[in-house]
């Protein structure tokens, strides 16, 4: 894994990001199998421990409690214990509105990336989806 400038990820990011890329596919693999209480709860936890690991404990806590984040943690937080008491479909609803609004200004940075994957890109910038997309992702290229 290597990012701009010749660094090498460290340890700890490639252990959180496989953390978390785990945590993401155990958590669509139970809402696939029907918001499986196990698979939901695993990728709960899967993707909490690989953000805290790739950010780091402080950084995680400082990007959790600032106070424009308050109200998306505590709505992710709270639908995680939620679906831990086993009330799959409406806890995954709340972990959603908590998630949109804690990373949601990171979807266009990460769309404009996905554009630039060999596999997602010709999806992505096909014609009915690229004007879609282009709205979201705005004038603006993440550099």
């Amino acid at each position: 894994f290597f990012l701009r400038r010749g660094k090498m990820m460290s340890d700890n990011t490639k252990i959180g990001a496989f953390l978390t890329g785990f945590g993401v596919v155990f958590t669509i693999l139970g809402i696939i199998l029907l918001f499986d209480r196990a698979f939901l709860a695993l990728g709960n936890m899967m993707f909490l421990a690989g953000v805290t690991t790739v950010m780091g404990p402080g950084k995680t806590k400082r990007f959790l409690f600032q106070q424009r984040h308050l109200r998306g943690t505590i709505c992710f937080l709270t639908g995680i214990v939620i679906v831990l008491f086993g009330w799959t479909f409406i806890g995954m609803i709340i972990e959603l509105f908590g998630f949109v609004n804690l990373f949601g200004n990171f979807f266009p940075i990460v769309l404009a990336f996905l554009r630039r994957l060999p596999v997602f890109g010709p999806i992505l910038n096909s014609p009915g989806l690229a004007k879609i997309i282009d709205r979201i992702v705005g004038n603006q290229l993440p550099v």
